[in-house]
């Protein structure tokens, strides 16, 4: 805000300059009149050149006020979205596991735009206000009762203002809230409308968002009743004392006690005076609405992310590889309670090493991914590499040394030279193509009109299931990272593609740490050491030839997932 404080001192400046000029002009007119009918008006230029110097001085610095205003607000927005967003990056996936997108991109718009016209207002209000007590100050000067006439009203509209404002301020939130839940319901089903349409669900998502934009209509035309039944009473409250002025001070002019020009003057001035009447009604609407809106933004900025730095945090050139799980427990947060993943889950890579993690569906293979990586903590227990906890290493540093591929990528809508080169932006295009040689992903992208500057689309999907888990495999694979994680990162490949990736793997991963998540047979091949885990704890390490000797559950979970891929493979 510091930065921003010579170009407010400026708008302040020609604001108050510009009042100044707004109620010297009754004073001028009235001297001007009295001047006139009192049968001394001699030369009434002094006067005119004064009002038009007056106008020029008010049109030019009030003119100058508005627009630094303006200027101010939208700097302002800009800088409150940086900083959300900025914040928002900063959060721990726990905050994303319960907080919807629609939700988020709600905050990060609407409601930071109500605070945006706020601000871009409220001076404006304020600089009436400031002219309601100058012009009081004045009319006070001129004729002590007929100001009060003039304010018979202001107790009428201050009970009026807080009622207007005690009614307006939940509807707020519920019209914030209500906004929200439309935006989470369309974003849903813009990204989701593959799923959308290959279930014929678009009458019954139609329905749900009619029902949720229902009770949106509802919240918003309450709304506008409660402006409709306040906002004209407060702008007729001002024409009400205007009346009351003309009557009293016009039987004073009668009766002689005031001047022409006074009872001119004090119109003037109540004109004045309703400006702050006539912005009351929109200001308490704004206030309202920008003070739910900063309640929700600031319950984002309020939260604490989870995973944070210790603050000498040790900064990790290039890891050994060597990652160790020492009796570790987690639970995902759900609601008040946990659900429990991990149980003393303890494990032991070594650097180089290919550990391929092997269990039924839910045991928690790919929280140790998340682990690893420290997208959340362990409740208890160690997770180390290197010898070193994982809590106590810089995050973006551990995060350079882990790279993750996942069974579900995410691919942004942008080239698919740059979704590859996501984590090395400065990346050659030769490493890049080198990345995708090795993820079996370069002949395909080389066959596209545009090549490796093919946009993907939003989330990648004009490719399909296979080809976005490739261009995933290579993204993670241009990092070079110490440990590669492969989290069901070649499920959608066929088993000739998936073949050919291995012997790739097998040339890549050498010196480099690799924990394979599988269920086929093809893909735990690839792994020197087998892993056996069951209700979140290791039951047997071993060779996969050992383990299908030795351990019938190890049998049984791939014997399962082969009928899954056969059913599959057979509609």
């Amino acid at each position: 805000m510091a930065v921003h404080r010579p170009l407010l001192a400026i708008a302040v400046f020609c604001g108050l300059v510009g009042l100044a000029a707004q109620v010297g002009v009754p004073a001028v007119a009235r001297w001007a009149i009295d001047a006139a009918t009192d049968g001394r008006g001699g030369d009434l230029r002094t006067f005119v050149i004064a009002l038009a110097g007056l106008a020029v001085a008010r049109a030019l610095c009030g003119g100058t006020y508005r627009h630094l205003l303006f200027k101010l607000s939208l700097r302002l927005d800009t800088e409150l979205r940086m900083i959300l967003y900025r914040h928002l990056t900063r959060l721990s996936f726990s905050f994303y596991d319960r907080t919807t997108s629609g939700d988020v991109i709600s905050r990060a718009n609407t409601d930071i735009r109500s605070i945006q016209i706020l601000f871009a207002f409220a001076p404006v209000a304020g600089m009436a206000m400031l002219t309601f007590f100058l012009a009081f100050a004045l009319m006070l000067t001129i004729h002590v009762p007929l100001t009060f006439v003039a304010l018979a009203t202001l107790p009428v509209a201050t009970v009026l203002g807080n009622r207007y404002r005690n009614t307006f301020l939940p509807l707020s939130w519920i019209i914030q809230g209500r906004s929200a839940e439309v935006a989470t319901i369309v974003d849903e089903n813009v990204n989701g409308t593959r799923v959308v349409k290959s279930f014929a669900a678009e009458r019954a998502e139609i329905a749900k968002l009619a029902r949720s934009a229902r009770r949106l209509q509802w919240a918003s035309a309450t709304s506008v009743d409660v402006r409709a039944r306040y906002n004209p009473l407060l702008e007729a409250l001002p024409r009400v004392a205007m009346g009351l002025v003309l009557l009293y001070g016009g039987w004073l002019a009668i009766d002689g006690q005031v001047s022409i020009g006074t009872l001119f003057a004090f119109n003037a001035y109540v004109i004045m005076l309703q400006l702050p009447f006539r912005m009351a009604g929109f200001l308490v609407m704004q206030s309202q609405r920008a003070a739910a809106s900063a309640e929700r933004i600031f319950q984002v900025l309020d939260t604490t992310p989870e995973i944070t730095e210790s603050p000498g945090a040790r900064t990790l050139d290039r890891a050994e590889g060597r990652l160790e799980f020492d009796d570790v427990m987690f639970g995902y947060a759900d609601g008040r309670a946990r659900r429990g993943v991990l149980d003393g889950f303890s494990c032991r890579i070594e650097p180089g090493e290919t550990v391929a993690l092997v269990g039924p569906t839910g045991c928690g293979k790919s929280t140790v991914a998340r682990l690893a990586a420290r997208f959340y903590d362990a409740t208890a227990g160690t997770v180390r590499l290197d010898g070193v906890d994982v809590r106590s290493l810089e995050v973006a540093s551990l995060r350079r040394n882990i790279a993750v591929a996942f069974d579900e990528p995410f691919l942004f809508s942008v080239s698919l030279r740059d979704n590859i080169a996501f984590g090395r932006p400065e990346a050659s295009l030769g490493d890049v193509m080198r990345a995708a040689r090795a993820a079996q992903i370069h002949e395909t992208i080389a066959a596209l009109p545009e090549g490796y500057d093919t946009i993907s689309g939003e989330r990648g999907y004009t490719l399909s299931g296979g080809q976005r888990q490739r261009i995933a495999l290579a993204r993670a694979l241009l990092m070079d990272p110490s440990v590669l994680i492969l989290d069901d990162a070649v499920s959608a490949v066929d088993m000739g593609v998936e073949e050919a990736i291995g012997a790739a793997l097998r040339e890549e991963r050498a010196g480099r740490t690799t924990l394979i998540i599988a269920h086929r047979l093809s893909t735990i091949s690839l792994a020197d050491r087998v892993v056996f885990t069951e209700g979140g704890a290791v039951v047997a390490t071993g060779t996969h030839a050992e383990l299908m000797a030795t351990e019938p559950r190890y049998v049984q979970v791939l014997a399962d997932a082969e009928a899954r891929a056969d059913a599959g493979g057979s509609h």
